[in-house]
């Protein structure tokens, strides 16, 4: 089977990276197809992943039309080459256009609800269409749900299994306490008009004070007080990092759900909220903030979880969380290749229910949203 994977941002190479080894593993044919976007390109040569890069990064609305009609023209041009027999993608605009084209079956991934023109551009060209069973919207006779979140797909326990070192590569003590924060790019088509922290200093020196190291990643540029604490740690280290922290505070969802499920709570300051995001806030993995005052809201609670000597808490509610899911590489291989291909998925692990059931630490009870924790007193939240 000929197989075409499309890559247009570093999350995309994180989420099929395994599914294109397991494919390539089974004797599939496959290409690896991508567009400069921040770090994408780095981390395909990081993983060893060949690939050829059709179109270059955009910086605005403009811009970024112009790339993709380039990027789809490119790979249509590829597509009648190669004559794939399925191309997959997450968003998937390209991918399910040129797949109508050259007859191949097109699989899109997809978990952001607000993303307009993906909606309107991809889901009526799109042959199938898996989403976690947590997104909001029902798409019709295409849609698969599936117990999971993209994220899942490469930080799994069965995937992935942080490696300590990153802490001395970094310069970090591992008694240290330490706040890993993200400050957003507004930049994209559904990003226009959004917003997250007021201040990103006020952030850092409010952490600073409660005895956090800050370490920091950003997608816009930062004001030169704040470029001694940018993060030099590889981009493919970054998934290490954060399993070390003892919080993540931000305004990218995408980083906000990958700190969840590596067990470290999550502060996440948006005024966008996605399905996957309130799953992980009911699961109590993270706390979002997403009203007028989300700047004051969303430091106090990082300070909160600074003085909390809880950490089983997170452990906890981590190992509950994925009794319920499923390694969603799984998924990623059996939609491609086909289940008669592919085992079945089950979700958990005997291992950790084992645990789960001989603990008795009852720390994971029934976890509030933020919106039910508005009338109470911030030292009575759990």
């Amino acid at each position: 089977m000929r197989v075409v994977v499309t890559i247009q941002h570093p999350g995309h190479v994180h989420f099929f990276k395994h599914a294109i080894s397991e494919l390539e593993a089974r004797g599939h044919e496959v290409h690896v197809f991508a567009r400069e976007n921040e770090v994408a390109v780095e981390l395909l040569e990081e993983y060893g992943i060949d690939h050829e890069v059709l179109a270059g990064e955009s910086d605005s609305l403009l811009s970024l039309a112009a790339v993709q009609a380039t990027y789809e023209t490119r790979l249509l041009a590829r597509a009648r080459r190669i004559q794939p027999d399925v191309i997959a993608a997450i968003g998937g605009v390209a991918a399910a256009h040129v797949a109508t084209v050259v007859g191949a079956r097109s699989v899109v991934f997809y978990d952001t609800e607000h993303a307009t023109l993906i909606k309107t551009l991809a889901y009526p060209f799109a042959d199938e269409l898996y989403t976690p069973e947590c997104y909001r919207e029902s798409i019709g006779s295409k849609q698969a749900r599936y117990p999971g979140y993209h994220e899942l797909a490469y930080l799994h326990p069965d995937r992935f299994d942080p490696d300590p070192s990153v802490l001395e590569e970094a310069g970090i003590d591992p008694e240290e306490t330490l706040a890993v924060v993200r400050f957003s790019g507004w930049d994209s088509s559904h990003d226009m008009g959004q917003g997250g922290f007021d201040d990103p200093e006020a952030v850092v020196e409010r952490l600073e004070d409660a005895g956090a190291r800050v370490l920091l990643t950003s997608e816009v540029d930062l004001p030169d007080s704040l470029e001694p604490y940018r993060l030099t740690t590889e981009p493919h280290r970054m998934h290490d990092l954060l399993a070390y922290a003892d919080v993540f505070v931000g305004e990218g969802a995408t980083t906000a759900a990958e700190a969840a499920l590596l067990g470290t709570p999550a502060v996440y300051v948006n005024t966008l909220t996605m399905g996957y995001t309130d799953d992980l806030e009911e699961r109590g993995l993270l706390f979002g903030f997403d009203g007028p005052d989300r700047h004051e809201r969303g430091l106090e609670r990082a300070l909160s979880i600074l003085e909390d000597e809880q950490d089983a808490r997170w452990i906890w509610n981590r190992e509950r969380l994925l009794l319920s899911m499923v390694d969603v590489t799984d998924v990623v291989v059996e939609a491609l290749a086909g289940s008669s291909d592919g085992g079945a998925i089950t979700t958990g692990s005997e291992d950790r229910k084992q645990v789960l059931e001989t603990d008795d630490t009852g720390i994971a009870a029934d976890h509030p949203t933020e919106s039910e924790r508005d009338d109470e007193p911030l030292e009575a939240r759990p």
